[in-house]
């Protein structure tokens, strides 16, 4: 019964901070405030301060993760409503989800080796730009430490979401579907959070850029191992 009540306590926690946090950023509007960014610094941060364990907070936060599954699921909603645009953009989004995916293994790859990591924290880098669930799969296949991947592929995705869309604006790039492909591609789900603001079309073609990334990088990564060892 304490399980059960002290589970529920934790999703309580974790709606109730992901709507303040939802509150602040639609008034503020400010990157660095973003929802999924606060919520998670502001939960970790509790449970450190209060001695929390993970497993504790996972009794509730498990529910929350099973969710995932359906929210990727109902992303097929929007991308059959504009499945037109992504017919008519085939070749731009193929064609920059590769060059994105291909780049982003190569920059992460590059700075890992500059840096000195070790075999195993440079192959754990590489899937940084893919999901979570297939990025931690590659990574224990080809011998990196799926634990230093989680982590990479969360900085590539909080970094992608506060720098992509300055970046962008400063190329005067201002296209919807740029945005959405490039969020898609290199910050995956956060990517597609983050391109909710730049309309369904971004949405769509970003959810098609995060399937596609998932694609590409299990096809490249064996074979950056084999280049790189």
């Amino acid at each position: 019964m304490s399980s059960i009540l002290l589970g529920l306590g934790m999703i309580i926690l974790t709606v109730v901070m992901y709507a303040g946090a939802t509150y602040v950023y639609r008034r503020l509007k400010w990157p660095i405030v973003m929802p999924v960014l606060t919520t998670t610094a502001i939960i970790v941060l509790i449970l450190v301060i209060t001695d929390i364990p993970l497993d504790t907070y996972m009794l509730g936060g498990q529910w929350i993760q099973e969710l995932l599954g359906p929210a990727v699921v109902s992303l097929a909603f929007p991308l059959s409503k504009h499945i037109h645009v992504l017919k008519k953009n085939i070749l731009p989004v193929i064609g920059g989800t590769i060059i994105g995916s291909i780049t982003g293994m190569f920059t992460g790859a590059s700075v890992a080796i500059l840096l000195g990591y070790p075999k195993e924290m440079v192959i754990a880098i590489l899937p940084k730009s893919v999901t979570t669930p297939v990025a931690i799969q590659l990574a224990d296949q080809v011998g990196g430490k799926s634990s230093f991947t989680s982590l990479f592929v969360m900085i590539a995705g909080f970094s992608g979401i506060l720098l992509g869309p300055m970046l962008l604006r400063w190329a005067k790039i201002k296209s919807s579907h740029a945005y959405g492909v490039g969020l898609g591609s290199a910050s995956h789900a956060l990517g597609m959070a983050r391109s909710f603001e730049y309309g369904e079309n971004a949405v769509a073609l970003s959810s098609v850029s995060m399937i596609m990334s998932a694609i590409i990088g299990s096809i490249m990564l064996p074979l950056w191992v084999w280049v790189l060892y």
